[in-house]
């Protein structure tokens, strides 16, 4: 499955921005989807997951009550809503594809970049 991130760009702080991750080439609702981000410096790290058929979601601590992920089947694309953004957001936002559900996603999409200022 090929994976394209769509939708970053520059916001301030308090503001908001959708992601958008396109899937072709593969069955996209037999795959857990999941975004990721990478700010500099730092590693890779968690930001929400959500199962085949969006019957469950998770997020890290750090996002949680702020972004919602959710996915729609028919059009094979998973969205990021972020709201209340901060400048510790400002990160490389990675979407992925899970086969199954583990630490990291079967598949990487490129990434798109967010940037929050104060």
């Amino acid at each position: 499955v090929q994976l394209q991130a769509s939708g970053g760009g520059l916001v301030q702080a308090g503001g908001s921005l959708r992601l958008s991750c396109t899937a072709s080439g593969g069955t996209f609702n037999k795959y857990a989807m999941g975004w990721f981000r990478q700010a500099p410096g730092k590693e890779r790290e968690f930001v929400a997951t959500i199962t085949w058929s969006a019957g469950r979601t998770y997020y890290s601590d750090a996002v949680k009550g702020r972004f919602t992920i959710s996915r729609d089947n028919a059009k094979n694309t998973m969205y990021l809503q972020m709201n209340t953004l901060k400048p510790e957001d400002t990160a490389v936002y990675y979407c992925g594809a899970y086969d199954t559900l583990k630490p990291r996603p079967d598949y990487w999409g490129q990434g798109t970049q967010v940037t929050v200022s104060s």
